[in-house]
């Protein structure tokens, strides 16, 4: 018997959808909407019978002492790679090892803190300060940057988004090959006459690389137009920062942030670090960057040697401005360098809106965001990344401006 051509193809699309269930395997440990939540969790190749590939295991566990008391934690060990996502605090990545190197740096700040303690307003507006110690933070999502005062009100430094605990985490991983693993959170920043957002965040990997990437969407559920802001603040310090280690990347224009960026030693040496230095402080460059023709980009950190490094890429349309961050203090109280992709450069608010730097969500509307990161394990790896630079950068020219952003 012959079936109608739309019958035919109702069947055909409902076993494409029950294949597509299939293919993932989906574990929620967490959503308030529906009152789930599992204190602890672990997952393996072995539990779902992947054997087909390098063993893989994921772990979460509640923290409890202290300020971490209720901090949750979810490790990633994709057979190659580790990381730690914190639902709690934004879905931050707070650390990440793969052979040798380590993500992320040593702050003063050693607890993972809970929200519930971080006063955002302490200090002039700099209370983010006493939870910073991420490898990766987003930054944002009403605004981004330093804190300062915006039509009277005082928007404080980077933001809420870090500090927000996620409604709903979610573990996915794909049954068939290469079973890309994926954390998922919704973070969701409401304020009453002010903001309504909501953010799928996604970090994913595939078992046996050194590569894990983010896939992130914004919403604006209000209905009315929105400002917004976003920052990845991702930090590095030690093994890949040291004395020589370097920044790569094509670059379009560099502005020294404030005075202090701008000594002509300073200037001249931009995308070279120093060793830790006490006394040093911070400078900050403000990069608008070049991107290939569909707009993606890469930069890289690498170490002195240069058989170490890390690299990040993604997209100039969707990130088009760029700090970096360098705070060469000493090994104690904070030997980090954060290179961070960004809608806006990371002044107040104020300024950045003035500046026509400043996006809005239309009401209803989304944003998509998607970063990679990819270890580099040798000199061949380090020496390809740059030669994938140099190709962006081709023959245009890198202006450094001599007069300062503020």
């Amino acid at each position: 018997m012959t079936l109608p051509i739309k019958l035919t193809t109702l069947l055909i699309t409902l076993a494409a959808l029950t294949t597509a269930m299939a293919e993932t395997k989906r574990f929620v440990l967490t959503d308030t909407t529906q009152g789930i939540h599992v204190e602890s969790f672990n997952l393996s190749s072995k539990d779902l019978g992947m054997t087909d590939g390098p063993a893989w295991s994921i772990r979460k566990y509640t923290l409890h002492g202290g300020k971490e008391e209720g901090v949750e934690v979810i490790e990633v060990d994709n057979g190659k790679l580790t990381f730690s996502v914190i639902p709690t605090r934004g879905m931050s990545i707070y650390r990440v090892t793969c052979s040798d190197v380590r993500l992320g740096w040593d702050s003063p700040v050693k607890d993972l803190v809970n929200p519930a303690f971080i006063n955002l307003e302490d200090n002039g507006g700099l209370g983010w300060l006493d939870g910073f110690n991420e490898m990766m933070v987003r930054c944002g999502y009403q605004w981004a940057g330093h804190p300062g005062d915006d039509n009277g009100r005082l928007l404080t430094l980077h933001g809420k988004a870090g500090n927000i605990p996620a409604s709903i985490v979610v573990v996915s991983v794909d049954t068939d090959a290469p079973h890309t693993i994926r954390i998922r959170g919704q973070v969701n920043e409401t304020s009453f006459k002010f903001a309504d957002y909501q953010a799928w965040t996604e970090i994913n990997t595939t078992p046996g690389s050194a590569t894990f990437s983010l896939n992130d969407e914004v919403t604006n559920l209000s209905d009315y137009d929105r400002e917004f802001q976003l920052i990845y603040h991702a930090n590095f310090g030690p093994p890949l920062l040291e004395k020589g280690s370097e920044f790569v990347a094509a670059v379009n224009t560099v502005t020294p942030f404030d005075d202090a960026a701008n000594k002509p030693a300073e200037v001249k040496n931009w995308t070279t670090y120093k060793g830790p230095t006490k006394g040093y402080g911070e400078t900050v460059y403000c990069l608008v960057p070049y991107g290939d023709k569909k707009g993606n980009t890469t930069v890289m950190l690498k170490n002195a040697k240069g058989d170490r490094g890390i690299a990040c890429s993604y997209n100039i349309k969707q990130l088009p401005n760029f700090a970096l961050w360098k705070n060469t203090d000493t090994l104690h109280d904070g030997y980090v360098t954060g290179l961070e992709p960004t809608t806006s450069f990371p002044t107040t608010r104020n300024f950045e809106r003035k500046a026509g730097r400043v996006p809005t969500l239309k009401a209803g509307q989304s944003r998509q965001f998607q970063l990679s990161y990819t270890v580099l394990l040798d000199a061949a790896s380090v020496a390809r990344t740059a030669s994938e630079i140099s190709k962006i950068q081709g023959k245009r020219k890198t202006t450094v401006s001599e007069k300062t952003l503020k």
